[in-house]
């Protein structure tokens, strides 16, 4: 286990991993802005299509309103994404077992060490993006919380954001198939990888979205009342803002995974030819 956290190919598996995911983010931000939104406030202004709350938003709130707090944001996900991809590709380089199960008990290990690391980022983040807090930086952001509200406020959402390393779980075990088959029957790239990337988590976040709706909910402060009387009458708000995640989700992991495979192609290829002439 020693030897597999400390070697090149699992650094370039996760620095990959994260410079795939910034860009990702960086694509299709807006509308990660329009799934935030209408999981945490309750306004007939976010309500319809995600493409209409788009125009609206930008048309009432200006265009840059679309794109508050993507500098903490794409900050958080890259040493989220590092952690995770190193913790994930560590583990997987140290068994000999490859198979959707040992992929899935990965994916649970990896993320739960994340959550534990990053997850006062994301609560810093999530307020700054909801215009909640006028943080001047994430570490800024990150002292001011600890003062006001101590450690139980920079970990608020903990116990969800635990619920959900399902998510990432579900998707790296999705992918992580889909990419034995392919390349199995050698027809695995770059555009394959995309398309499996972006399978694996529209079935992980649909099958975990109503409880990233509480984790949201509680990262920005907001009470978790009136959400438990609404669903008691219409529980598929527990579903409010997943179209805008989905279309958020699916094409940023569906594009992180193809720049994360053609990285990892390129950097590897590299090494072995220097290796070969040496």
């Amino acid at each position: 286990m020693a030897s597999s956290l400390l070697t090149y190919e699992t650094l370039i598996h996760a620095v990959a991993g994260a410079t795939g995911s910034v860009i990702g983010m960086t694509a299709f931000y807006p509308l990660d802005t329009v799934r935030s939104r209408q999981q945490v406030e309750d306004s007939n202004k976010l309500q319809g299509p995600a493409w209409e709350i788009l125009v609206k938003i930008a048309k009432e709130e200006g265009f840059d309103s679309l794109y508050r707090g993507l500098c903490p944001v794409l900050q958080s996900l890259s040493i989220s994404n590092f952690v995770y991809f190193y913790t994930f590709h560590a583990l997987k380089k140290s068994s000999s077992n490859s198979s959707a199960l040992s992929d899935l008990l990965f994916g649970i290990i990896a993320g739960s060490i994340n959550v534990v690391i990053t997850s006062p980022l994301w609560v810093v983040n999530t307020r700054m993006k909801l215009a909640k807090n006028d943080y001047k930086s994430l570490f800024s952001g990150l002292m001011e919380v600890f003062d006001k509200e101590g450690v139980k406020g920079l970990w608020s959402g903990t116990v969800p954001s635990l619920l959900l390393v399902s998510n990432p779980a579900i998707q790296f075990m999705v992918y992580e198939s889909l990419k034995r088959n392919l390349m199995a029957m050698k027809r695995f790239n770059t555009y394959s990888a995309f398309l499996s990337g972006a399978i694996a988590k529209a079935i992980a976040t649909t099958l975990t979205y109503p409880i990233q709706l509480i984790q949201s909910r509680l990262r920005a402060g907001t009470s978790l009342k009136p959400l438990y009387k609404d669903v008691k009458s219409n529980p598929v708000i527990l579903f409010r803002g997943l179209e805008a995640k989905i279309m958020q989700t699916v094409l940023t992991a569906a594009l992180m995974f193809l720049i994360y495979e053609k990285i990892v192609r390129f950097v590897l290829t590299i090494m072995r030819v220097k290796v070969s002439r040496q």
